[in-house]
């Protein structure tokens, strides 16, 4: 747009000035300046959000219902096994192509070897590699035979006599307690009843209780965590299926249960009783709350079976990273329409919360359970 106010009053000026003055004549504008608020930080911003989001879905959640049974899912639940369409995630121990990286590297290792073979070492020579920081040694009995890092020669293992030469072998000390935490995450389905995965567990829980005794938990709270572990595994299963039938009992009565709590308080006595120091759970505090999420998981999954035909979750899965979770959502993804029609009002609610908060890595396992108990334990509830 042209502004032509100056040609048309010098064309109104020559006609007739007296006009010309009086319409330029204009009052000034008087100035009255003003600052905005400040906005909030983005560190304000991003807080609110992990405070405050969770809790909105929840709420939406609290009161909606579950989804009605279109067609397609109803033809799809007369052939009950095969799973829906929708998107899923494999459980880490349900891929049959999936090898464990202690079989990939021992492969690796027997590709490199000279065709000779490799000869099983001597327990001395294990001791020997600890005194001389040999971790390459190490790393190579751990891949070809583990169950030498545990073997007690005298008054020591392997781990004790790391721990026993001082701070100037603590790495080394570590390098042992990863191999253990290593060689339990990566166990496959199929090794875990056999009687010599049993004696290697037996093992395992006996050098932790060691170091533990000896005090590096102080220091290395993977030690207390790998002992939890072991323990769980070796000796826990009868513990697990009495904590899912509780966890099922306070799921079941609702908010009143407190089923959050309740789980998590029987985590930290179990773990109180068997590391007999109290100080000693400041280390644990990941370690329980991954086991009372795996409990809450565990109780939900057990209580669903009692009104639709599904596979167990096995509980040798229990507070092995995010397992659990896996296994029940692809449970829940390939019942959809039998859980729809079949649950509780009430169960189907509680599954969708857990569904919800435990979802994705971005939050941490104690944070998850501070969101379930407001929401589980103390919310309005159903």
């Amino acid at each position: 747009m042209v502004n032509n106010a100056s040609v048309i009053l010098s064309i109104v000026d020559r006609l007739s000035p007296d006009f010309a003055q009086r319409s330029v004549t204009r009052t000034r504008v008087s100035s009255d300046p003003c600052l905005p608020a400040r906005l909030p930080t983005t560190g304000f911003l991003q807080r609110e959000a992990e405070q405050n989001a969770p809790k909105a879905v929840l709420r939406q959640l609290r009161r909606s219902p579950s989804p009605p049974l279109s067609p397609t899912t109803e033809c799809h639940d007369a052939t009950e096994d095969t799973p829906p369409h929708a998107e899923r995630r494999d459980s880490v121990s349900s891929n049959p192509e999936q090898s464990s990286p202690t079989r990939a590297l021992a492969g690796l290792f027997s590709r490199s070897q000279p065709s000779g073979g490799w000869k099983e070492p001597q327990p001395f020579e294990v001791f020997r590699a600890i005194e001389r920081k040999d971790i390459m040694f190490l790393m190579e009995v751990r891949d070809r035979a583990f169950p030498l890092l545990l073997r007690k020669t005298g008054d020591a293992t392997p781990l004790l006599h790391a721990m026993r030469i001082g701070q100037s072998h603590r790495d080394v000390a570590i390098l042992l307690l990863g191999a253990f935490s290593r060689w339990i995450n990566h166990l496959e389905d199929s090794e875990i009843g056999l009687p010599r995965t049993r004696v290697v567990l037996k093992a395992l829980r006996t050098n932790l209780k060691l170091g533990i005794d000896y005090g590096l938990y102080k220091s290395q709270s993977d030690l207390v965590a790998s002992f939890m572990q072991t323990l769980v595994m070796s000796e826990g299963e009868k513990w697990i299926r009495a904590q899912v039938s509780s966890a099922s009992l306070a799921l079941r009565s609702g908010n009143a249960g407190k089923p959050v709590s309740t789980a998590e308080a029987a985590v930290r006595k179990f773990a109180t009783k068997e590391l007999s120091k109290a100080d000693a759970i400041a280390a644990l505090e990941d370690y329980v709350a991954n086991a009372t999420v795996d409990l809450l998981l565990l109780g939900a999954w057990a209580m669903a079976l009692e009104s639709i035909e599904g596979e167990q979750i096995p509980f040798y899965y229990f507070a092995r990273d995010d397992r659990v979770f896996k296994a029940f959502t692809d449970r829940v993804n390939a019942h959809q329409a039998a859980i729809r029609r079949a649950l509780s009002r009430r169960l189907k609610w509680q599954f969708r919360v857990l569904q919800t908060v435990l979802e994705g890595r971005n939050t941490t396992y104690r944070r998850k359970v501070e969101i379930l108990i407001e929401e589980l334990d103390d919310g309005d509830g159903l």
